[in-house]
């Protein structure tokens, strides 16, 4: 019977015009898309390019969809009225019908931690479900999003297809963490904008993690990504790479770097599970 309901609302969605998008959208030649598997940072990229590309007004979580929106949230038929040229947040794996595409990548390992704790909040596992259990039997099988795929599907997918391509720019998250204004600069740059070092860095100060914080605090029950989810577990998080290190067991470290290893050490990730080099001795220097 549930199943009945639920294809029931479906059907009426997409009668009504209000079916999100998500893979079935309309695509214009000029769009930009950015790309991530979940949990990558892709709302606080949001956050800095729509402060770059709206410096009138701080962007929020409130006015985020009606800039840069997601293409989960959003009915088809309203994405085609948006100013154009649109930029459209996306998870999906590779699509050959978007022109241009901003692909941003994390580590898994903190994507892992990430993804947990987003889960625990949207009340999609288990209270007190363990962490090391979800890696394993969630993350590593994309069991909260399978048509997303893993994250190293979904990072493959593109890489695999559009890895050279001009119309593909990678980003790391961790490099946009580092070097947050030269890493905007290259996405302007990619977007065919032409910022000031000013503008640069103020969309960077409105976009820091205190700043989405404060408006994740005033504005959770205003955005669809928050709006109904447990108020004692941040969306913005720690805003840091690394993390995994203090956070996640040996064995769930293991299970993911058996999983991806070759990809993430193409990456630049360092594996835990690889012993360093031994060191020479002075003596045999």
């Amino acid at each position: 019977m549930a199943s009945i309901l639920h294809v029931a609302k479906r059907v009426t969605r997409i009668l009504l015009g209000r079916q999100p998008a998500a893979r079935g959208l309309t695509v214009f030649p000029d769009d930009v898309f950015l790309v991530s598997y979940p949990r990558s940072g892709n709302t606080w990229t949001r956050f800095l390019i729509s402060n770059l590309a709206y410096p009138l007004e701080p962007t929020t979580f409130a006015n985020l969809e009606s800039r840069i929106p997601e293409i989960y949230d959003v009915p088809d038929r309203l994405l085609r009225r948006f100013p154009r040229p649109r930029i459209i947040k996306s998870h999906e794996c590779f699509d050959p019908r978007y022109p241009k595409v901003i692909y941003l990548v994390r580590d898994p390992r903190d994507v892992a931690v990430s993804h947990y704790y987003f889960n625990v909040k949207k009340r999609n596992v288990p209270e007190g479900y363990p962490l090391s259990d979800y890696v394993e039997h969630w993350f590593l099988r994309a069991r909260t999003s399978p048509q997303l795929g893993t994250w190293g599907e979904n990072v493959q997918s593109w890489l695999a297809c559009r890895q050279g391509s001009p119309n593909l720019l990678r980003v790391r998250y961790e490099d946009l963490l580092e070097d947050t204004v030269g890493e905007l600069a290259r996405i302007a740059s990619f977007m065919n904008l032409e910022p000031t070092v000013e503008d640069l860095s103020r969309a960077v100060e409105l976009s820091t993690a205190d700043a989405m914080r404060a408006w994740e605090q005033r504005q959770s029950d205003l955005w669809q990504q928050t709006r109904g989810t447990r108020a004692d577990i941040r969306f913005v998080r720690a805003a840091r790479a690394g993390v995994w290190r203090s956070t996640l067991s040996a064995p769930s470290v293991a299970l993911i770097e058996a999983a991806w290893g070759p990809l993430m050490r193409d990456l630049g990730y360092s594996l835990a599970t690889e012993a360093a080099p031994a060191r020479l001795s002075p003596s045999a220097s």
